[in-house]
């Protein structure tokens, strides 16, 4: 659904009094500290972090780095844009382009996951392997979803009315009993994916035509044109902390579930895998992790305005992504395909 601006303006307003603006204070030892809010309880999504938290990365740049959790209800966007942190990751990158659209001024500098996660599953005995097959299906599907299966058949120029939605929750079993012929979930998500099995054909959003970033790395604004030799810093020791993670898998999953113990390390390890094979690929080989595309963002613009999801004005590139970050640290970054 399009955007409430009331719903964004009552969140600045929320995040504001939950505690005092920090604008990369003093931290231990006389580091810098960097806040980064994530809009999740911490897990795999952050191993690279992680790694370079143990391994001192982020020391050697200076910065005290803390993980700022999310959760259900902690609106993180809207947490970095009051000031109250100075960097954040959301899910997806629809989340930025929506903020943008509502005069929020977060601005994304850098792309944990090259090509976006998010899949759509089916069997062996009923596939969906292009869009085309989506053609006299049951889609199940999350409520939040909705607009990315819109985004994937009006990409794909398939009337919505050849498709029934039926909305689910995040339990995949409605697709094995056969209430629907798919269901949706991230690729990286393995231990939910187990119960689909062998038989389960998987065609990611991406590979359907909707071109999303997932992870993307963002700040205001201003935070960008005051401080951008600290996001740099903090930008630098993440690579590296990734760059680490693709390298030293076993020693990664361990420092994960040394930080969080609630963790299993089995299921950790499997994720990490896949995970690697979104964040790495033949755009980091060339520019290194976290780069991006601005042809791809103006893509995803163009699409969601097409749909009607930006209910106050279409947004302009340069409000929602910069380079400029990515182009300060262009030597250091990790170039691992």
């Amino acid at each position: 659904m399009p955007l409430n601006r009331r719903f964004f303006l009552q969140s600045l307003a929320a995040s504001s009094m939950a505690g005092p603006m920090l604008s990369f204070e003093a931290g231990a030892q006389g580091r810098t500290a960097v806040n980064m809010q994530i809009g999740w309880i911490t897990g795999g999504n952050q191993i690279g972090e992680i790694c370079a938290k143990a391994m001192g990365f982020y020391e050697a740049e200076g910065l005290d780095m803390r993980i700022q959790a999310g959760g259900p209800n902690i609106d993180g966007v809207a947490v970095v844009a009051s000031g109250r942190y100075e960097v954040g990751q959301v899910s997806s990158s629809p989340s930025l382009m929506l903020a943008a659209s509502q005069d929020v001024p977060v601005v994304c500098f850098a792309a944990g996951c090259q090509k976006h996660p998010y899949t759509f599953y089916s069997l062996k005995k009923n596939p969906v392997r292009e869009p085309k097959d989506f053609i006299g299906k049951k889609v199940g599907i999350q409520s939040t979803g909705i607009i990315l299966l819109r985004a994937l058949l009006a990409q794909n120029k398939i009337p919505e009315k050849e498709v029934t939605i039926i909305p689910i929750g995040a339990d995949m079993s409605p697709l094995l009993t056969g209430q629907v012929d798919v269901v949706t979930g991230w690729e990286t998500n393995t231990t939910a994916l187990k119960v689909l099995g062998p038989d389960r054909v998987g065609m990611t959003l991406w590979d359907a035509g909707v071109k999303l970033y997932a992870l993307p790395y963002y700040a205001t604004a201003e935070t960008l044109k005051s401080k951008g030799d600290l996001v740099a810093k903090y930008l630098r020791a993440s690579g590296k902390g990734w760059a680490y993670a693709h390298e030293n898998r076993d020693q990664a999953v361990a420092l994960l579930v040394k930080e969080y113990p609630n963790l299993v390390a089995a299921d950790e390890r499997a994720a990490l895998d896949v995970m690697l094979s979104f964040s790495f690929g033949p755009q980091t080989k060339a520019d290194g992790w976290g780069t991006m595309d601005p042809a791809v963002w103006q893509e995803q613009i163009d699409l969601h305005a097409a749909l009607g999801q930006f209910s106050k004005r279409t947004p302009k590139l340069a409000e929602v992504m910069t380079l400029d970050v990515l182009k300060a640290t262009a030597d250091a970054r990790p170039r691992i395909g």
